[in-house]
């Protein structure tokens, strides 16, 4: 805990940008839409499935942009990039509260899925991984703290604000506090970005001047090329594709296990402080045992709690279930802004994470259909666990006969 505060008081602007990132990104995360769903279905006359679809339409194209717009923030000053980023976000909130049809609907689900999900969480990852070395894991885990936090405020804010003054006004009065506030605070906490960079640059031409091979980076086009790459992210990609298909569709998962809707709902508290902590403690970790070595060791949770769907109906099944995605959540967010700079260093490192991002991004976009499709065709929710049991299952075998190829990656970069 000392080594954590006494980095925090040595950081705690530059840490206070990366949470703020991650807390604004929530404006496009699905728990944060999906809480709008019932407005803009009767609004626009939307069945379900079309809503659905509208939605992962709009996440798949947002996952495909953000592969080009992700590696910008390699050759982009890190101030400019993130007032883009958050005009964008806030341009997207203003236009979600003057959606005129389900078309532009559509429209607005791709702007905040790329501008929140894909584009401010990846400035949160980016700029901890980069600009932190030794510390990375503590600075990765402690940005990540501002997804629970947007967990925690945004749900219930969200619901206060659309019975008092209605989903129009609400978004409108989001976008306006993004435009004329946070916009300017992010500025504010990136103070002295330019002598941070100039400070990084430094350190390795320090380190060629002394006869020290600094660690070298590979590109894109070389992680692409490697065959270990793909079972990798496969592995990795199983949080984001059963835990958003579950959520999506976590109405029908009350109905089903007869749980009130308000008690479910309720139950984000234990998944928020689940996440809070485990990424805390899997950074802590990352910085004293790498974070390869933990990769086989995060995804069992995510299968515990598919299989306390399998085994229990009783209430507080729902707090277990929640607590052990958030256990996931949490420590999946930590690494997946470590590894990667781990393995191939962080000189090409936005455009490699916005390949994984994007990947992440059209995962979530096609969890929610394909659930939705097994579940039309009859297939039970206890049917739907079992799968995702499986894929973790799978998921943990690969990240295990990995290791020694993903560590041998990292080694070769400082021979």
């Amino acid at each position: 805990m000392n080594s954590y505060l006494s980095f925090i008081a040595a950081n705690r602007r530059f840490l206070s940008f990366g949470i703020t990132a991650a807390f604004l990104s929530s404006f496009g995360q699905t728990f944060f839409i999906a809480l709008f769903g019932g407005a803009w279905r009767a609004e626009f006359d939307l069945s379900h499935g079309d809503f659905g679809t509208l939605y992962s339409l709009g996440t798949l194209c947002a996952g495909l942009t953000l592969i080009w717009l992700g590696r910008k923030i390699d050759h982009v000053d890190l101030t400019r990039y993130t007032l883009m980023v958050s005009a964008g976000l806030a341009a997207a909130c203003l236009l979600t509260a003057v959606v005129p049809s389900a078309i532009f609907l559509g429209l607005v689900f791709y702007m905040l899925r790329l501008t929140g999900q894909g584009l401010m969480s990846h400035v949160s990852i980016i700029a901890m991984a980069r600009y932190f070395d030794r510390a990375r894991g503590k600075a990765v885990s402690l940005a990540a703290l501002g997804h629970p936090l947007g967990e925690a405020i945004f749900p219930p804010m969200a619901v206060i604000l659309l019975g008092l003054i209605g989903w129009r006004w609400t978004w409108g009065g989001f976008g306006i506090v993004l435009l004329v506030g946070v916009a300017p605070l992010m500025i504010w906490l990136l103070r002295g970005q330019a002598e941070r960079e100039t400070a990084r640059q430094a350190g390795l031409t320090d380190a060629i001047r002394t006869g020290i091979k600094p660690a070298r980076s590979r590109t894109l086009s070389e992680v692409v090329r490697d065959p270990v790459f793909y079972p990798q992210v496969f592995a990795m990609m199983a949080p984001a594709f059963i835990s958003t298909g579950l959520f999506f569709h976590q109405v029908h998962l009350a109905e089903v296990k007869g749980w009130s809707l308000e008690w479910l709902a309720s139950c984000f508290v234990g998944f928020a402080i689940a996440q809070a902590l485990s990424s805390l403690i899997a950074g802590n970790l990352v910085d004293r045992v790498g974070g390869i070595r933990l990769l086989p060791f995060y995804l069992p949770a995510l299968g515990l709690s598919a299989l306390s769907l399998i085994v229990t109906d009783h209430a507080l099944g729902a707090l277990i279930y929640m607590v052990l995605v958030g256990t996931t959540a949490g420590a999946g967010f930590t690494l997946m802004g470590a590894v990667f700079a781990e393995m191939h260093g962080t000189g090409h490192l936005g455009a490699i994470r916005s390949l994984i991002q994007a990947t992440m991004v059209m995962a979530t976009a096609a969890s929610p259909v394909c659930f939705g499709l097994l579940l039309d065709a009859g297939i039970s929710f206890d049917a739907l666990a079992a799968g995702c049991v499986a894929y973790v299952a799978v998921g943990v075998v690969i990240l295990g006969l990995l290791q020694p190829a993903l560590r041998a990656r990292r080694d070769a970069l400082t021979r």
